[in-house]
């Protein structure tokens, strides 16, 4: 049994209400369960919330709400792998068998149920794999980053590249934060996502986008509808 994970607690702080807040035409968390449901991968799609107003919205837009989760694995210090970790053991204490579970964030707008179904193939190719997540490059070298001190005074983290040339220096990737597939084992047994034993699904970075101020929003809410218009184009 294949299992899709959200979870959308209601204490958001940088954007108050961010889950259910309408983006381009639906509440935000919507597109995450669209594009679950357009992916045909899960047996069940589950919503692990606190929060009334989002267990309502997301049973609107199918997925179940079969639970509530504890105060305590609702607040700003509770992880993933807890949250993700709690949905499963409910599951199983309800006498459900699973093999994969996704957790898929409730702000991803730009998740697309094919990369879903790629990160998955990546999963169950090998035993030796724990977990897939998508990751993106950042835009610029790491290694010439630049810090500012307390009047804007500014200091290299890594002095020792200010003259290397950008083509020199490795790549640097970020997660994207869209979702991360896992096997059963290691939702219930691990304690960090980021190992030898995860790999990585690299996206193009126009399709990445962190979603946690309102300048992100809005350049967010761009992207978005320009990928739209691109499709729609394709199409015609």
């Amino acid at each position: 049994m294949k299992v899709a994970i959200i979870p959308a607690r209601g204490g958001s702080k940088r954007i108050p209400r961010k889950n259910i807040r309408e983006f381009c035409g639906k509440p935000m968390l919507a597109w995450s369960i669209d594009a679950a449901l357009k992916s045909k991968l899960f047996d069940r799609i589950i919503l692990s919330t606190d929060d009334p107003e989002i267990c309502a919205i997301a049973q609107e837009y199918g997925a179940e709400v079969p639970f509530k989760r504890p105060e305590e694995l609702a607040n700003d210090h509770a992880g993933t792998i807890v949250v993700i970790r709690h949905a499963l053991q409910w599951l199983e204490q309800n006498e459900y068998c699973v093999t994969q579970a996704c957790c898929i964030y409730a702000t991803s707008p730009f998740l697309d149920p094919k990369n879903l179904s790629k990160a998955h193939e990546m999963l169950i190719e090998s035993e030796l794999t724990d977990f897939v997540f998508p990751v993106t490059a950042f835009e610029s070298p790491i290694f010439r980053a630049i810090k500012l001190g307390q009047n804007n005074e500014s200091s290299m983290f890594w002095p020792e590249h200010e003259v290397t040339r950008s083509q020199d220096l490795p790549d640097a990737y970020h997660d994207a934060g869209q979702f991360y597939w896992g096997t059963r084992n290691a939702w219930l047994t691990k304690d960090s996502i980021f190992s030898a034993r995860s790999r990585a699904l690299v996206l193009p970075p126009h399709c990445v986008q962190d979603i946690d101020t309102q300048e992100d929003w809005r350049l967010a809410e761009i992207k978005f509808k320009a990928l739209q218009q691109v499709g729609a184009n394709n199409n015609d």
